[in-house]
């Protein structure tokens, strides 16, 4: 008889147990996660009434596997560009939980009498919702297209590379057992520059190697290497000091962005959830009930904590980013709960030996908890909402809502804004590119050549030139390469005044320049001569070839743009654009309860055949069509003799109670997707001293041609006219409301 190995025994107890359990759950409607746990405290060794594993250690290798797909595949799901959609309203709700709970569990930690490890991580482990919890109540509840849904959403975005930038510091304190702030800022310094850099180059490269090999790619081969990619970029992680966790981020989050990221997603996701199944698993391993019992107290006021004191820190983030107090209620009580990022955070701890066991089944029991809670919670939020405005005095009301009302007279962003913006992307991402540059010459190559070469005389040039050479077209880039935005023409022609300020940015540009040539020349090579010889040749040749390089770098900044535009401008021709994950739309008018909801034209729905004008839904209903998506076919802001036709996937504009009202006259299934699109702008445009547009009606502006858009409502004072005749005059502070093509909308703010 053959011997078998314990693994192999061991991995059969564990998925047989763990399905027969997950079916149980699935049974129930419970989360799956929560079933892998219960099942690996079933065949742990803390529990002798059934069969437990034996070879735990090689259990736990299978699980650390299980984390890293587990974050590849939350890369995949992420994407950088995601992020930049997500929009100031989510940002600053999340930023405000993060950092109070974050703060609150350390403290309630230390009252508990922890040691300052296990309360970090405790703050840590709270930091974080469950996307697959919050996910699956609103499947449940029927509350997916209601607006304040759209910020959880984009919360959850943000808390999920915070998270990810947290266990970094985490780990790295507990490493160094240092708590100085220098050494944070440190590490913070040093992980925005890997992460940019890594983005930056992994952007440039992996999408344009997928294309190469599209034609020779199949399933088998797209498996091997996105996993090849994934631990490839673990590696390098672990190499520069950071968790394989960011790494496994990273590489998900740059493939992406390539138009083979569902593919990718779709192929991996059979072996990620068998590895992951086994992390689950070995989480509930390490559960010891009598430590549960034990920890029942602090189980009970860890549970409050996260309960009341991440309901509250997102209400009042919320609240602080100019959400009406409902929405910011709805969205407090929709965040209350932790998930699977507090046991990875806790499995951090554990492998670096700095905190105690007991922290899991805090964790674990917590989550428990809060996940059956949730449901409940979401639903009685708005009952909730009713009950405080009957408890809060008016006058309290009546401020919070005019202060979310004067969030949305912000105005548009001005000139000066946008051209420093395009000056800041400009010197951080070529410093970045040339301080990479600079660390591989230094690390690496004059190493390499000072052991290789006897001459000095040689190696002294080559100290020179080759540096040099490498980082001139990104030197050329941060000293001479202008915004490409309109905005720095509108300045410089528009006022003399503009000319002084715009002369000093280049001035500084320039000297900074030269201050980094005289870095690097310092740096590698060691006469005198080089900064009187070099550094004015280098200066010289960067003005008299400027054109050249200037073709170079714009074959270079090409090509990172198309890759990182080539899956969206994919989803559009391909027709799988989505609007329900477009946080950015969806926030900007959140005081009106705006938003944009994508349904689909049933074949034999009443309305097939009719006209919008024969429809009258703007009249009756109050809502807005802002485009039919018919096949292949995009039709922006269609007029009033447009026809619907069966599986048009129409955008309507409406409040949540506008929405409810209409639904059933619509009759359709709700489409909704995380996918977002990029080219479509609920944005306002400001009617200020310089607008030409002022003065005008509606129709004589031409705001409608020049967006490709619908104006659905103007801000005038204290007056909001929604649905504005096209007679309607445009007068001076005017908010104009347009949804349309977001590049077109941003041109015109510009102009105007």
């Amino acid at each position: 008889m053959g011997h078998l190995p314990k693994l192999i025994e061991d991995l059969a107890l564990i998925l047989i147990v763990a399905a027969f359990v997950v079916l149980i759950f699935r049974r129930i409607k419970q989360p799956l996660v929560l079933g892998y746990i219960i099942a690996g405290f079933l065949v742990s060794p803390n529990l002798n009434i059934f069969p437990s594993v034996v070879d735990s250690a090689n259990i736990k290798t299978l699980a650390e596997i299980g984390v890293i797909f587990l974050l590849f595949s939350l890369g995949l799901e992420f994407s950088f560009k995601k992020l930049m959609n997500v929009g100031g309203s989510a940002s600053i709700t999340a930023f405000t939980e993060i950092i109070f709970i974050t703060i609150a569990g350390y403290y309630t930690g230390k009252m508990l009498g922890w040691s300052t490890m296990d309360s970090l991580f405790l703050g840590g482990m709270l930091a974080s919702s469950s996307t697959t919890i919050i996910i699956r109540a609103f499947d449940e509840l029927g509350v997916k297209t209601k607006n304040f849904a759209k910020t959880v959403f984009g919360v959850l975005v943000v808390e999920d590379i915070v998270v990810i930038l947290l266990m970094v510091l985490l780990s790295t304190i507990a490493v160094t057992k240092e708590f100085e702030g220098t050494q944070i800022l440190f590490t913070v310094g040093k992980l925005l520059f890997f992460l940019i850099l890594w983005f930056l180059l992994g952007i440039f490269l992996v999408p344009t190697l997928l294309k190469k090999i599209k034609n020779l790619v199949d399933d088998e081969i797209l498996l091997v290497l996105s996993i090849g990619l994934c631990l490839g970029m673990v590696l390098i992680a672990v190499n520069v000091g950071f968790s394989a966790e960011l790494g496994a981020f990273v590489m998900g989050s740059i493939i992406a962005e390539t138009t083979m990221a569902e593919k990718v997603e779709h192929t991996l996701k059979s072996v990620k959830d068998l590895f992951a199944a086994v992390f689950f698993v070995s989480v509930g391993m390490m559960i010891d009930y009598s430590a549960m019992i034990t920890y029942a107290w602090p189980i009970f006021i860890v549970t409050l904590l996260t309960l009341f004191g991440k309901m509250f820190s997102s209400a009042l983030g919320a609240v602080i980013s100019g959400q009406p107090l409902k929405q910011s209620v709805q969205v407090g009580m929709s965040m209350a709960q932790i998930g699977e990022f507090a046991f990875i955070v806790a499995t951090l701890g554990l492998s670096l030996g700095v905190i105690s066991d007991f922290l899991f089944p805090v964790a674990v029991g917590v989550s428990a908890i809060t996940t059956f809670t949730t449901p409940y919670l979401i639903k009685f939020s708005e009952p909730f909402y009713q009950w405080l405005v009957k408890v809060i005095p008016p006058k309290y009301i009546a401020r919070i809502n005019q202060y979310s009302s004067n969030t949305q007279n912000i105005q548009a962003e001005s000139a000066w804004k946008n051209i420093l913006k395009n000056y800041a992307r400009i010197i951080v991402i070529n410093g970045i590119i040339i301080l990479a540059i600079y660390l591989m010459f230094s690390r690496f190559l004059i190493p390499a050549i000072n052991e290789t070469l006897d001459s000095n005389d040689i190696k002294n040039i080559i100290g020179n030139a080759l540096p040099v050479l490498f980082i001139l077209p990104f030197l050329w880039a941060l000293m001479v390469k202008r915004p490409s935005s309109g905005a720095y023409k509108e300045l410089w022609t528009k006022t003399k005044y503009n000319r002084g300020p715009l002369l000093i940015l280049e001035i500084f540009r320039i000297v900074l320049g030269i201050a980094i040539l005289g870095f690097f020349l310092d740096r590698f090579a060691s006469t005198t001569i080089s900064f009187f010889i070099t550094i004015p040749v280098a200066v010289v040749l960067i003005f008299i070839f400027s054109k050249r390089i200037n073709k170079f770098y714009d074959r270079i900044e090409k090509r990172f743009i198309t890759n990182l535009n080539d899956r969206t401008v994919n989803t559009q021709k391909e027709a799988m654009t989505r609007l329900a994950g477009n946080s950015e739309v969806t926030q900007n008018l959140a005081a009106w309860d705006v938003h944009i909801v994508e349904l689909e034209v049933k074949p034999l729905a009443e309305y097939v055949g009719k006209t919008l004008v024969e429809l009258q839904w703007r009249e009756q209903y109050g809502i807005n069509i802002g485009y039919i998506k018919r096949g292949k076919k995009l039709i922006h802001t269609p007029d009033r003799n447009q026809v619907l036709m069966p599986y048009d996937r129409v955008g309507i504009i409406a409040t949540d109670d506008q929405f409810q009202v209409f639904k059933p006259v619509f009759d359709s299934e709700e489409i909704v997707e995380e996918e977002n699109i990029n080219h479509i702008k609920l944005g306002k445009i400001l009617i200020n001293h310089h607008s030409k547009k002022k003065g005008l009606t509606i129709r004589e502006s031409g705001i409608r041609d020049k967006t490709d858009g619908l104006v659905i409502a103007i801000r005038r004072g204290d007056e909001r006219i929604l649905n504005p005749e096209s007679s309607e005059i445009l007068q001076l502070d005017d908010i104009v409301w347009v949804v349309g093509n977001r590049k077109k909308i941003e041109k015109l703010n510009v102009e105007i």
